[in-house]
């Protein structure tokens, strides 16, 4: 009885195996490795702007590490809107993803109706970066720090025009949060996008701006922008000079846009997970940390999880932020 029952344990121990090694293997249901062909990352943003940077660093990484292309789709337009619907309806098989910012969630509160649920159809999957803001304005602006900046809003009510990437975007409910804490006016005008937002302050058609440190600090460092303050809770190492915005006349204020990766929901969890471990392990590679971090785009790893904590966190942050200063978009 002894030596049938050994028989049996070696004749059954390999299929325990495979199927334990199948069971680590991310399949897209059909039980097809993933990836098996090429993967589409829609980015709902137009070229150039930060969540442009990283999504093609980052993708570009794992693809390599994956063997399949990640293909970048921009799809701007509407703080992110026009690009997530699509992800939204795409069958959940890991070959469509996104890569958006915490706009993501503004807009659930700042549009009226969406054609998809923000936080019922889509599936996290992680962060990959940290995006602080900095208080830029146009050199004829006449004032020199954020007390200067402050004041001279408050002594010209609805004259000083503020650019932003559009509406709800991270930009634009940084200084939404900015005007609310101080009772200025300011008049919004927003771009689709970093790059247009950027191109209009130093053009003068804006006087000020929000923008993320990464689409301004060549123009602060040439003279052609000034920077007055920076948005994250602590200095930039990119710009050690520059006060923070709460340390600088505003105590309290504190913004830290992120930029991260969805699926659609449903997709199997054996794929976002190996979409989060990959992500992760391309974002510690020296040659990506170091792309990030020269834009000011500092590297922020995460499981699913905890970027799913996040989300329900900033969702409630930005919908009060929204409803207190009363934006809205039809």
């Amino acid at each position: 009885m002894h030596l049938f029952r050994v028989a049996i344990a070696v004749l059954v121990a390999p299929y325990f195996v495979a199927g334990a090694a199948l069971a680590q293997t991310a399949s897209t249901g059909s039980g097809q490795a993933w990836p098996a062909k090429p993967v589409r990352v829609v980015i709902p943003w137009p070229p150039g702007g930060s969540n442009d940077v990283v999504g093609r660093i980052v993708m570009q990484k794992v693809g390599e590490s994956l063997g399949q292309q990640f293909i970048v789709d921009n799809r701007p337009g509407a703080s992110g809107a026009i690009g997530a619907d699509p992800v939204a309806k795409a069958p959940p098989d890991g070959y469509t993803i996104m890569v958006h910012s915490t706009t993501h969630l503004g807009n659930a509160h700042l549009y009226k109706k969406l054609p998809y649920d923000t936080l019922k159809d889509f599936a996290p999957v992680g962060t990959l970066a940290a995006q602080p803001g900095a208080l830029a304005t146009h050199p004829s602006l006449p004032a020199k720090s954020v007390k200067e900046f402050i004041g001279l809003a408050r002594a010209q009510p609805g004259q000083i025009n503020y650019s932003s990437s559009g509406n709800g975007s991270s930009p634009h409910l940084s200084m939404a949060l900015l005007t609310s804490m101080t009772g200025i006016n300011l008049v919004h005008i927003p771009y689709k996008g970093g790059a247009p937002q950027v191109t209009a302050l130093m053009g003068g058609e804006a006087q000020a701006s929000l923008a993320t440190i990464s689409t301004v600090i060549t123009h602060v460092k040439s003279g052609r922008l000034r920077a007055l303050g920076v948005s994250s809770a602590k200095r930039s190492g990119m710009m050690p000079d520059v006060p923070t915005i709460a340390e600088a006349g505003v105590p309290g204020y504190e913004m830290s846009p992120w930029i991260g990766v969805y699926v659609p929901a449903n997709t199997p969890k054996a794929i976002i997970d190996k979409l989060n471990a990959e992500s992760n392990k391309a974002l510690k590679h020296p040659d990506v940390a170091n792309s990030l971090t020269n834009q000011v785009l500092d590297p922020q790893p995460s499981t699913p999880e905890e970027f799913a904590q996040r989300i329900k966190v900033d969702y409630e942050k930005y919908g009060k932020l929204i409803r207190a200063t009363g934006m809205k978009i039809d």
